[in-house]
Formats: structure tokens, C-alpha cells, sequence
């Protein structure tokens, strides 16, 4: 069932708005789609919206729709190269909840100062692809219960791939892991983009942090990248992860991009 909005005009012409499902409106003139919004809930829970718009005029009145019929708390977000689109979101009501930086990574061992880098004593790295699922899934549990219970998985970079209910670790062999005797410790998630792979995941178990697994699990998924033939790699930072910061800063990675992350409480 189709529910009109609200109407308005970029001029002489009206402009309607039109929730067209559950989670999409459309901004229609003169039987032209003008706009368009859309919702979605990620794995955490939280719901996000986005517009896409050519005049401020139907961004507004796709906006107001949209916040009429979600529920709060709502979240966007923007490149921080976009001061218009965030000026967009903040005069709907929306504040800056985080920031993300997006880093190019080396791979290039010569460059990274990586090449040296070995495991700590006791640990080995398991390639990715050959982990053992159930072990790998229940250290993704126990990561992601640590992570909640103390900043929040929400600081994590964003996940937005469609998954079934209950379940974190979509594609065991993207993951290479730590391995401590008979216990997996930590982890790296590397999805083979053919642009740029990127970097998803790094982390290890808060029992096991400072001993430099961290940085042999970075040096073995960038050496491998390396080996494959790609020069560079992406990878997302919260800019209050100062542990993280420092451990890409450290090997050549360089700022490139920014993403501001909006809430509308």
C-alpha cells in the first residue's frame, strides 16, 4: 500500500512524497521520481537512513516523511568532504555521533617494516581459509562480547553485508587467526576486493593484548596481499581506537578518507 506524505514544489511544481514499502519512500514530480529515501537496520540493531536527492527542497521533504513514520533513534552517515550533506542532516535534527578514518595501507614489507615481524613465543597463524570453523566463530563471539561490554560494538567499522540472525562470521575464509597452543587468540578478516582489499576486522582477545599478536596478524595478512600482487589495502579506524591509529600509522598507512557517523536521538 502507497501512503502520500506530504506535498510540496521546486518551483512551480508539486512535489509528492510517497512511502512506497516499509523501509523506501520515493519524492515524485510531475510522475517523475525526483528522491529518494531509504532505511535499513544493521546487524547491531541500529537503524540508518539515507537520501538521495538532487534539490535541498525534496531532500527536506523526503526527510521530514521519513522521520515521521521511524522511530528514533535514527542514524546517517556522510563524508566528511561533504559539508553540504552534513549541513543537510544537522538542520533535520541529526549531531555527529563518531568519526571513522579511512586508511590506504602498504603492503610492501620494504615499506611497512614488517617483513621482520614474527609471532610472539607459542603462536602460530593459521592462513586464512584454513581455520577451524567452530573455533573461529566462537573466538568472533567472545571479541565482539569484549568489544560490547567495554566501548561498544558500535565503534567497530561499520557492517552492513545482510546475514542470517545470530550469526557474526559470514565467510570463515576471509579469516586468518592467532592460534595459542590449542586456543584461538585473535583474528584478521581481509575481503579480496579487486579494487583494493580491505582490511575488516583486527582483533584479538583482551586477555592476549600488548604481546605484539595484533601486529603478526597484520604482518601476515599484508604480506599475503603483498604476495597476491596488491600494492595497497583499505581499512577503517574509529578515531578514538588510539591502539588501532597507532598500529596502522606505524607501518606507513596514510589518512585518506573521513566519515562522520549522525544520530537523531
Amino acid at each position: 500500500m502507497n501512503f502520500v506524505h506530504s506535498t510540496s514544489g521546486t518551483g512551480n511544481r508539486a512535489v509528492a512524497v510517497t512511502r512506497v514499502s516499509d523501509m523506501q519512500w520515493h519524492a515524485v514530480e510531475d510522475d517523475l521520481t525526483v528522491g529518494r529515501g531509504d532505511a535499513s537496520r544493521r546487524p547491531d540493531g541500529r537503524l540508518f537512513i539515507s537520501i538521495d536527492a538532487w534539490h535541498g527542497a525534496v531532500f527536506d521533504r523526503i526527510a521530514d516523511a521519513m522521520l515521521a513514520d521511524l522511530p528514533t533513534p535514527l542514524y546517517t552517515v556522510v563524508d566528511e568532504a561533504d559539508p553540504d550533506s552534513r549541513s543537510a542532516w544537522e538542520q533535520a535534527g541529526f549531531t555527529a555521533a563518531r568519526r571513522e578514518w579511512g586508511y590506504r595501507v602498504p603492503t610492501d614489507p620494504q615499506v611497512t617494516g614488517l617483513g621482520s615481524v614474527r609471532p610472539p613465543s607459542g603462536v602460530t597463524i593459521v592462513p586464512a581459509g584454513e581455520a577451524e570453523e567452530g573455533p573461529l566463530r566462537a573466538l568472533d563471539r567472545i571479541i565482539r562480547d569484549e568489544v560490547e561490554a567495554a566501548v561498544g560494538w558500535q565503534t567497530m567499522p561499520a557492517e552492513v553485508l545482510p546475514r542470517p540472525a545470530g550469526t557474526t562470521v559470514i565467510d570463515p575464509s576471509k579469516y586468518a587467526v592467532a592460534r595459542h597452543l590449542d586456543q584461538y587468540v585473535g583474528l584478521v578478516r581481509v575481503a579480496p576486493l579487486t579494487r583494493q582489499p580491505r582490511i575488516g576486522l583486527i582483533a584479538v582477545r583482551t586477555d592476549r593484548h600488548r604481546r605484539g599478536i595484533a601486529r603478526a596478524l597484520l604482518a601476515h595478512a599484508l604480506g599475503s596481499l603483498h604476495g597476491s600482487g596488491a600494492a595497497s589495502a583499505w581499512a577503517e579506524v574509529d578515531e578514538s581506537n588510539a591502539a588501532a591509529t597507532a598500529l596502522f600509522e606505524g607501518i606507513g598507512a596514510r589518512r585518506a578518507a573521513g566519515t562522520l557517523e549522525l544520530v537523531r536521538r
